[in-house]
């Protein structure tokens, strides 16, 4: 499916690529839907371009003009469900706006600038499944050669135009109880799972949360609550889940462990670490409270130097409210492009 923004309003041609990109359903799974629209972008500006194949519907794309030493990174899937692009006048809405086909049009102008400046030896790479599996992060390690001689990864999400100090880590914690059926008119019978559960969960709502310079506060969300069969049969099971986002020195899980009734049991789903980024001279830093590919990404740099920023707030991603005004998308190129001279080599 296709659209294209109300015909009454004319089109800034800054945004005539992003929204030629947000017309292309490309919800993870599907991230190939984005190369009608992508490679002749790509071809039209000189770029040397590698399709990495990683299945049926998905792929990561990697432009480069020279051997990079700046590279540029962002997602090419989208959350569900597909929203088509609208143009207001001031602000284009839709999926992807601003998470983040908002970065790869904003990243590619930076791009032109730098080498219309007479810069040279720039990256491109646009990453599959960002926003479930992280496939694409993965599977672009073995493409590590190609980067040998890169200075920088700038990873572009909606950061608000701030440089992102580092990424709270997340944990996927899975709270079980096990209790024992009986008749629903005969509760004294069994031993109810959910009514465990419920009081183990209360407990975890007084651990006191830590909190990081850096990367700012420590949070948790209860996101599924589960349990029992029928309102007639004392519940044997319950589960929960909570998703986490730590920072360093977290006793969170160990806390939680610590509450934890006899019936009960504590699964570690997922985990991954919190981290920090390398401060940016001339650049102010602040914490963002989501996660990215950017840590996975890190080992394509010799030294590790990564840079996570762009336009847009995560505020309004992933919601039907997503949306990138033109003045920030604007300020957007001017922060890549800073971040490319930044790093990038001399003036021949």
């Amino acid at each position: 499916m296709q659209s294209s923004p109300t015909p009454s309003l004319p089109l800034p041609a800054a945004l005539r690529l992003l929204v030629e990109l947000c017309a292309l359903d490309s919800t993870s799974g599907r991230e190939s839907a984005v190369l009608p629209a992508l490679l002749p972008a790509l071809a039209t500006r000189g770029a040397r371009v590698e399709v990495q194949d990683l299945g049926p519907g998905r792929c990561n794309v990697l432009a480069t003009w020279g051997e990079p030493r700046v590279l540029y990174s962002t997602h090419l899937d989208t959350v569900p469900p597909y929203l088509p692009p609208r143009w207001d006048g001031e602000t284009l809405h839709g999926r992807g706006a601003c998470d983040a086909k908002g970065q790869i049009a904003a990243q590619l102008l930076a791009i032109d600038q730098l080498r219309a400046e007479g810069l040279a030896h720039f990256g491109w790479l646009g990453l599959a499944g960002e926003e479930t599996d992280s496939l694409g992060a993965q599977e672009i390690l073995a493409w590590k050669d190609r980067f040998r001689a890169c200075r920088v990864l700038v990873n572009g999400e909606p950061t608000e135009l701030k440089v992102a100090a580092g990424q709270r880590g997340v944990e996927n914690l899975v709270l079980s109880c096990q209790g024992r059926a009986a008749h629903g008119g005969s509760p004294e019978q069994g031993h109810n799972a959910i009514l465990d559960l419920l009081a183990w969960l209360e407990g975890v709502r007084a651990i006191p949360l830590g909190r990081d310079p850096d990367l700012g506060p420590e949070v948790w969300n209860l996101g599924t609550l589960h349990g029992g069969d029928s309102p007639n049969i004392v519940p044997a099971w319950a589960e929960a889940w909570l998703n986490v986002r730590t920072v360093p020195g977290s006793g969170f899980r160990q806390a939680v462990e610590a509450l934890r009734p006899a019936t009960g049991t504590l699964r570690v789903a997922l985990q991954e670490p919190p981290c920090t980024f390398p401060p940016v001279p001339g650049f102010a830093r602040a914490p963002v409270p989501f996660g990215s590919d950017a840590p996975q990404l890190q080992p394509l740099v010799p030294d590790a130097t990564l840079v996570l920023a762009g336009p847009g707030s995560i505020t309004c991603a992933h919601t039907d409210q997503e949306r990138l005004s033109l003045a920030d998308f604007l300020a957007g190129v001017d922060l890549f492009a800073r971040l490319g001279r930044a790093f990038a080599e001399n003036r021949p």
